[in-house]
């Protein structure tokens, strides 16, 4: 079961382009997410959207729900879908720290950006533990009962990056990496 994160809500502030104020990143997060449903109704691949409202859910929350969501499904994996923003470009993913399942999922995402976004989009990378992932100690990937990973669809602020966010294509590539990922974990029995 592939628990669908869709990040941030309506009003949560700061989540918007700088340079395309129509940019908003809930909307984004949305889209992405519904296109990905969408392929898992056809694809009859089980899923559930964790945030089914346009409203800011605070973490706690989420980690709350994902954590109920787990105790009926033991194979479940949580994908936390965002864009990024900060001074930089690319696609990247994040895991908990550690060595966890969560980074076997995030190496079948990284190959699947490898596939579709790059060489035109960078791929950005941390080896310093021998995998693809970047690490970090974000409360929705150190705190649910099943493998998480937070995908970062590239730069809300970097030009190329934000326009192409905003365009058909863009997120139509963006949400078929996301979903040859997760066929692919299904293949591999890690959900």
């Amino acid at each position: 079961m592939v628990i669908l994160d869709n990040g941030h809500g309506i009003e949560t502030k700061g989540k918007r382009s700088p340079l395309f104020p129509e940019l908003l990143e809930f909307e984004f997060n949305r889209d992405i997410v519904r296109r990905i449903t969408n392929a898992c109704q056809i694809l009859r691949l089980p899923y559930i959207v964790l945030v089914p409202e346009i409203r800011d859910i605070p973490l706690q929350e989420r980690v709350r729900r994902c954590n109920e969501i787990c105790l009926d499904h033991d194979d479940a994996i949580l994908l936390s879908v965002h864009a990024n923003a900060g001074g930089g470009t690319g696609w990247e993913a994040f895991t908990s720290r550690g060595e966890t399942v969560s980074d076997k999922i995030a190496e079948v995402f990284y190959k699947e950006a490898e596939k579709i976004l790059s060489p035109d989009f960078r791929i950005r990378k941390d080896r310093s533990d021998g995998d693809l992932d970047k690490e970090a100690n974000f409360y929705i990937l150190k705190n649910t009962y099943c493998p998480a990973i937070l995908t970062e669809n590239l730069f809300m602020d970097f030009p190329k990056d934000a326009g192409y966010l905003m365009t058909e294509m863009g997120r139509k590539k963006i949400a078929q990496l996301h979903i040859q990922a997760i066929q692919k974990l299904y293949k591999m029995k890690i959900i």
